[in-house]
This record gives structure tokens, C-alpha cells and sequence, in this order.
């Protein structure tokens, strides 16, 4: 769901300099220091219903996010951006220009160069930059359970689960998602440091 946006804004924070460029490189990066759950009031006050776009989405569309899964997936891409675009744009800037202005010269279109030559050589750090922010995604639970709850069935998370076990003495099930969710993150962050390391040695 992120990802899109995500490698536009670390392409644009990459190659292009434009006036409120750090502005824009402060605000991706502030749900990595915010209190999750200061980014989660963020987030119900802007898209609940009488926030600026939850009351258009509700007004407009008859559309509601805050506590449906929509919230969740909301919650679950702004506090997992920020690794994406950090990676990617990383990425990004180890391509090599000129490989991109040969292709240029060559007649290839912007869309072309960069599907065709900024990707493919940069999808090391893509890759590892998605994973990362899926294991984020993971472990996530002050901003979604400010905006989505804990409505089981509906807006109910691993982290969630897990915390409700716990508050409903079931220990052993909780501990068995506990397991789950250490094994999934270990993965994902192996594997994103494995892409990174052999991106290094190329």
C-alpha cells in the first residue's frame, strides 16, 4: 500500500532539491521519534469526522476511517513509511546518473529510465527498505489502537492480540502469538540486512 508513495517521496528527496525539501525529509521522519501514540492522535484529529479529511471522506464519499480497518491500514503505512523511504532513497542515490542520462540520450522517456534502469539497480535497497517496514508494521500498536481499536474480527492487529490475551489472563496464547510475531520480524529483519549486505559487496 505504501510503497508507491513511498519510493516517489525518497526518488524526489534523492534526486531533486527544492525549496521545504528538509521540511518534507522532517515530516517522514517524525513517526521514527514521535510516541506512536502522539502520531495516532495526529491521525484521528485529521481523519476523523470532523477532522479536515475524515469529515470530507464522511461529507463526500460516505466513507468513515478511524476505527474500521481502514485505521489500521492507515496507522500500519505512517509509522512504517519513514523505513521505506529512508532505504529506498538510499538506494537511490548509490544509482549511478550516468547510467540513467546514457539511456536518455538513447531516447528512452523518464517512465522508461527509471522502470528500466533507477529500479532494477536500486531494488536491492527497495526490497531490504520493504521488508523493513513490513517487520515495523508488525510490531505496531500505540497509533492503531488510538485510531482503529481493538475490535476483534475487524481492527484487531498481532500486537493487539497480543496485548488483549495478556489483559484477559491467557497467557499461553499470547505467548504462542508472541512466537509468531519474534519469528516473522527476525525473518524480515535477516533478510533485509542479508539484501544489504550483498548489495555492499557488489
Amino acid at each position: 500500500m505504501i510503497t508507491p508513495l513511498g519510493l516517489a517521496i525518497a526518488w524526489l528527496l534523492a534526486r531533486r532539491d527544492w525549496l521545504g525539501k528538509s521540511i518534507v525529509e522532517t515530516l517522514v521522519s517524525l513517526p521514527l521519534v514521535m510516541p506512536p501514540v502522539a502520531t495516532g492522535l495526529i491521525l484521528l484529529k485529521i481523519f476523523g469526522r470532523r477532522g479536515p479529511i475524515g469529515g470530507f471522506l464522511h461529507d463526500q464519499l460516505n466513507v468513515d476511517v478511524i476505527f474500521t480497518w481502514r485505521a489500521v491500514l492507515l496507522a500500519l503505512g505512517v509509522m512504517s513509511l519513514p523505513l521505506l523511504v529512508r532505504s529506498a532513497r538510499v538506494a537511490f542515490e548509490e544509482v549511478n546518473p550516468r547510467f540513467e542520462q546514457i539511456a536518455r540520450t538513447l531516447g528512452a522517456g523518464n517512465w522508461r529510465v527509471f522502470f528500466t534502469i533507477t529500479v532494477p539497480l536500486a531494488a536491492r535497497g527497495i526490497l531490504a527498505g520493504m521488508i523493513l517496514a513490513f517487520a515495523r508494521a508488525l510490531g505496531e500498536f500505540g497509533a492503531t489502537i488510538m485510531i482503529a481499536g481493538n475490535i476483534p474480527g475487524k481492527t484487531s492487529t498481532l500486537s493487539l492480540a497480543i496485548f488483549q490475551d495478556v489483559q484477559l489472563g491467557d497467557d499461553s496464547h499470547a505467548f504462542r502469538l508472541l512466537g509468531v510475531s519474534v519469528v516473522l520480524a527476525f525473518t524480515a529483519v535477516w533478510f533485509s540486512e542479508f539484501l544489504l549486505r550483498r548489495r555492499k559487496t557488489k
